[in-house]
């Protein structure tokens, strides 16, 4: 990357970082940084976005390409097509005997525009809505972006990077909220909460009139702890699942609400005019990959390898808090040691090494500074010329 190139970018981070609100979503940044050095001739080792490398299962691909020769690809009902939502209520009763209606499901342009309609939907402007720190970065700029109050309550790695119900309490008591987000497994930790406590979770916002919002986008990737969902917990949560993880779908931008009866209406209208509907090819690849779960837990199995071979690696390097997470495909680490600058080491180790990472500034801005987030959902080879370039990359003395 010439200097004129790279200094252009680090000055679109710095001109987006001080708009009202938001902050860089850095995992984009450093794909942007990496394709750019690809461009040039370079060969970089991706482990900064949360992508799975496989493709679809070949059934879907199939399917696919039999509607696009025979089918006119029109609009859907806002809410989705009929037969996907079907599908969908099969889905619950199938892996979490939970029996939904078809009519409570609404299929969304990825969980990203699920995000917007439930929180617009949900809420009344200006509401505060609790998320946990480290998560996932586009929690607090959508919240912040459509006028609503972010709350954050902080988790450690000492517990395994989970929530419990009594930090929920307390975090009510210090500054009240009307809703609380919450992924299991959750992104950049992959860390899981068990129904027991998740149980205890839901009845804490009940007793504190809190609107409970559960992302479950990484559900079906878990690697020990049975997945719960809070519809097997309670009627009135608010469910968000993505077909862009388990499924392999991160571009066909496919995801689905479940939504309480009183928002059902609501958000139906806010979709119509929004997004008029998910793309309809899409929602043809969902129907059909929604059953083959045989082939996706095979590539399940091959990130679980994956993520053995890369926590050994991290832990050997001298990585903070290495460990198999629960779920998800991600392994979130300190760089105590190496850097005191999550952004500067993710800018070097790219530059240097040709292995791009996030900083875990994405996920947390006060400790962020602190963590690197690798994706192990990629191709095991390159997983293992990231982990060589690594090793030759921290032998030599970093000024950072």
């Amino acid at each position: 990357m010439t200097s004129q190139k790279r200094e252009q970018l680090d000055n679109l981070m710095t001109e987006i970082a001080q708009l009202p609100h938001l902050q860089p979503f850095f995992a984009m940044e450093i794909l942007a940084m990496a394709k750019t050095l690809e461009a040039e001739g370079r060969k970089i080792c991706h482990l900064e976005v949360g992508e799975p490398g496989a493709a679809p299962a070949p059934e879907v691909i199939a399917a696919v390409q039999q509607s696009a020769q025979t089918d006119p690809q029109r609009y859907t009902p806002a809410k989705g097509d009929l037969a996907l939502r079907r599908a969908l209520v099969d889905y619950y009763r199938q892996q979490h005997k939970a029996i939904v209606n078809p009519e409570n499901i609404l299929v969304t342009n990825g969980s990203s525009a699920g995000f917007v309609l439930a929180f617009l939907s949900g809420f009344e402007k200006g509401s505060k809505i609790a998320v946990t720190r480290p998560g996932y970065p586009a929690y607090l700029n959508i919240i912040s972006s459509l006028g609503f109050e972010p709350v954050e309550i902080e988790l450690s790695a000492s517990n395994g990077w989970r929530l419990d119900a009594d930090a929920v309490r307390a975090a009510h008591s210090e500054t009240p909220f009307d809703g609380l987000l919450l992924a299991s497994p959750a992104n950049p930790t992959g860390a899981m909460i068990e129904r027991e406590e998740f149980a205890r979770i839901m009845n804490a916002c009940d007793d504190l009139d809190v609107r409970f919002i559960s992302d479950e986008i990484y559900h079906g990737l878990s690697h020990g702890l049975p997945e719960t969902s809070a519809l097997e917990l309670s009627d009135n949560a608010l469910i968000i699942n993505s077909f862009s993880k388990y499924y392999c779908m991160t571009g066909w931008r496919l995801g689905w609400l479940v939504l309480p009866d009183e928002m059902v209406r609501q958000t139906e209208i806010l979709a119509q005019n929004m997004f008029i509907s998910a793309p309809s090819l899409s929602q043809v690849a969902g129907r059909v990959a929604l059953p083959c779960r045989d082939y996706y837990d095979q590539q399940k199995a091959a990130y679980v390898r994956n993520g053995m071979l890369l926590v050994e690696a991290l832990s050997e390097m001298g990585f903070k808090d290495a460990r198999m997470s629960d779920g998800a495909f991600y392994a979130y680490v300190g760089i105590e040691g190496f850097a005191q600058d999550s952004v500067a080491f993710c800018k070097a180790l790219l530059q240097e090494a040709g292995v791009a990472a996030t900083p875990g500034v994405d996920f947390d801005r006060v400790n962020g500074h602190k963590f690197v987030r690798f994706s192990y959902a990629g191709d095991h080879d390159m997983l293992v010329e990231a982990i060589e370039k690594m090793a030759g990359f921290l032998s030599r003395p970093l000024s950072l």
